[in-house]
């Protein structure tokens, strides 16, 4: 396993490489997991995938971490009962108190040895919180592959994009508010 790498002296605390908190979370569907079609339900695979997201904030972070958001989770294939689902996570990106992670969604039947398919995938959110629910610094993430590099780079223009949204949609609230079209 790698090592966290030290960071710039004047930023606090020390860079984790993306390697130190990548998980894996495997859970086989059963009955209790589909839904009104016989497939799993969507609502199961979101879990999982903010349980596997969480694990990931908590060791990449060093400590409490809490889903501030959830961006495209992408359904890309039905998940059926038996099938063996594995959820791969990771953080892509890091600011002052929050971290963006990747997960992706594969599934497999429990009883053959064909290859996983990709199923689904989405981008969280998470703010590290201290003991009383305050944001508390998080580690600069450490890209090591090319493909981390790029994880970084989207995570960034999905950041971006977050950012730009949340303040257009402020200003739209504060122009009806102030034409007396406040519907709230």
């Amino acid at each position: 396993m790698t090592e966290p790498v030290a960071s710039d002296p004047d930023r606090e605390p020390v860079g984790k490489p993306t390697s130190v908190s990548r998980i894996t979370l495997s859970h086989i569907m059963t009955a209790g997991d589909t839904n009104l079609l016989g497939s799993v339900h969507g609502g199961v695979i979101m879990k999982l995938v903010d349980d596997a997201a969480g694990a990931v904030a908590g060791r990449h972070s060093g400590g409490p971490a809490v889903t501030a958001s959830m961006d495209e989770m992408a359904f890309l294939e039905p998940v059926r009962i038996g099938d063996l689902v594995h959820v791969r996570a990771q953080v892509n990106w890091t600011g002052r108190s929050s971290m963006e992670v990747g997960v992706r969604v594969l599934a497999e039947r429990w009883n053959e040895s064909s290859p996983a398919q990709q199923v689904g995938s989405a981008y969280l959110v998470f703010a590290a919180v201290d003991e009383h629910g305050k944001p508390r610094p998080v580690p600069p993430v450490i890209p090591e592959t090319e493909r981390d590099k790029r994880r970084y780079q989207e995570a960034q223009i999905r950041r971006t994009h977050r950012l730009a949204r949340r303040r257009a949609i402020k200003e739209l609230r504060e122009r009806r508010a102030a034409e007396g079209l406040d519907d709230a």
